[in-house]
């Protein structure tokens, strides 16, 4: 009998040893991902001299990642699903440092868009077989509050460490180092995935949906290259116009596309739910707010207030270090509260350090305009971040679990990649209806006085529609998400999820 107790505690034991590596892995593939969505940010403006972008062009650089991410999400969960989900994050994590060697090497603006896009469809394959791995891992309900803790707090925080660490590598080292540093990470981790994770895979093999995923990326890329053009060519120019209503067309071929669909990529019952939809909604809403955000803020401290890539990289650091302990904290309120409380909160804080930052001006400092509102942001982000990630996977079966997991991601990705599109055509057009206001009849030399606050004129523009955005995502919360949505004892028993152990 004591033998028995002695083997039943030390397989308890390994087993949590087991478990705690697993969640180290999943956090550090998460953290690549996240990372490379803002680490290029800061060291943007380096790039684009030494490669010669141009300034119409330059979002590129961003969008082309989060774009191929956003939109090939829903195609890498299926394939998550049915191939095995350790196994395609070992082949996401080999062909994203690839894509990253790459893009550190690039030598022309064409090779370091293509170079995002492939890094964008391999993180498509990482990010829903690491977080489907987390959801099967941990499956006790406070193991998994303290599981999506740690992964909100990646998820959250990895946005801002990104900013700090593209300044760093980009003063101390080369722009190019923002991308290379994934090599060596990404190798070793998918070395580590067979020896800590176990395979987790659906039986059926129905095939994919390869129609809905053609349509999907299209829909997206129409989208956001119609906002693009909106910036140049104007909302009511021909070319723009034409490319949001194939936008709308697309999108509505995918949805009648998956009704029919016999194994579709996108099972509308995993958005029909009420939860899981309001949460899916509420964080696309976030992403269309956030990611612009953190590239007018850059680009506010280095154009306007002069600073390096260095220290405008370690500007963000309080709002990263504020995700990072807020999530921890959010992750031991979830089981008390509930998801809908803590997401309203949060987004409730988020709305108010929006619109400290739309209240910046040319003579701001950091510290009493910027760093004020990091810290109210971050807070706030933390507190919505854990919920939303939580109820998007709460109660949803097992066969969709990495679809699930890939909307977590695609709705935060296609909203930053809408975002950024969307904000810098706000941005770029109230800069020049400013610039024109303000300097007819002026000289030279009065008229460029003007230009860093026309500048700052369309940062705050491009604030003031990001508050717009979270202001939505906290409506979409308060009518979709019920009282109870995440209580602790909430247990789903679709979740106890089958590990086949790999050949």
């Amino acid at each position: 009998m004591a033998a028995q107790q002695i083997g039943a505690r030390a397989d308890a034991t390994s087993e949590a040893g087991r478990k705690r590596w697993a969640l180290v892995l999943i956090a550090v593939a998460q953290l690549m991902i996240v990372l490379d969505t803002s680490v290029v940010i800061v060291a943007l403006p380096s790039a684009q001299r030494a490669l010669h972008i141009s300034t119409a062009d330059r979002q590129w650089v961003l969008s082309a990642y989060t774009l191929v991410f956003g939109t090939l999400l829903l195609l890498g969960g299926r394939l998550a699903d049915y191939l095995g989900r350790r196994r395609m994050l070992q082949i996401g994590l080999i062909g994203f440092a690839t894509a990253s060697a790459l893009g550190g090497l690039a030598q022309s603006s064409a090779m370091l868009f293509g170079a995002r896009a492939l890094q964008g469809a391999f993180a498509a394959v990482m990010a829903p077989a690491s977080l489907s791995l987390l959801t099967v891992t941990f499956t006790e309900a406070r193991e998994r509050a303290r599981a999506f803790g740690v992964y909100s707090s990646v998820a959250g925080g990895g946005v801002a460490i990104g900013l700090v660490l593209g300044g760093t590598l980009t003063d101390l080292a080369s722009w190019r180092w923002t991308l290379l540093i994934n090599v060596p990470i990404a190798l070793v981790a998918a070395w580590a995935t067979r020896r800590v994770l176990t395979e987790s895979r659906e039986r059926s093999r129905a095939g994919y949906d390869v129609r809905g995923a053609a349509l999907a990326t299209l829909s997206m890329f129409l989208l956001v290259y119609g906002f693009t053009t909106a910036g140049t060519d104007g909302w009511s120019s021909p070319t723009t116009v034409a490319l949001l209503a194939g936008a709308i067309v697309s999108l509505a071929g995918f949805v009648a596309s998956e009704r029919r669909a016999p194994n579709p990529l996108l099972p509308l019952r995993v958005v029909l739910d009420r939860q899981r939809g309001g949460a899916f909604l509420a964080s696309f809403f976030v992403g269309i707010a956030m990611l612009g955000t953190f590239l007018f803020l850059t680009y506010f401290l280095q154009s306007i207030q002069h600073d390096s890539a260095l220290r405008a990289g370690f500007s963000f650091l309080p709002l990263s270090g504020g995700i990072i302990l807020g999530a921890g904290v959010a992750s031991q309120l979830l089981p008390r509260l509930g998801a809908r409380t803590l997401m309203l909160s949060g987004l409730s804080l988020s709305t108010i350090g929006l619109l400290m930052f739309a209240r910046i001006s040319v003579t701001s400092s950091f510290v009493s305009g910027v760093l004020p509102a990091e810290l109210v942001l971050s807070l706030g982000l933390a507190l919505a971040f854990v919920p939303m990630s939580s109820t998007s996977l709460v109660g949803v079966a097992r066969r969709d679990a990495g679809v699930a997991s890939a909307l977590v991601n695609a709705t935060q990705q296609v909203g930053g990649s809408l975002g950024i599109a969307l904000l810098n055509t706000v941005a770029s057009s109230a800069s020049a209806s400013y610039l024109s206001a303000h300097t007819r009849g002026l000289s030279a030399r009065a008229a460029a006085r003007v230009v860093p606050y026309a500048a700052v004129h369309g940062d705050v523009r491009a604030f003031e529609v990001s508050t717009a955005m979270v202001v939505v995502a906290l409506v979409v919360a308060g009518l979709l998400l019920s009282r109870s949505t995440g209580v602790a004892g909430a247990e789903p028993a679709s979740l106890e999820t089958e590990a086949l152990e790999a050949a």
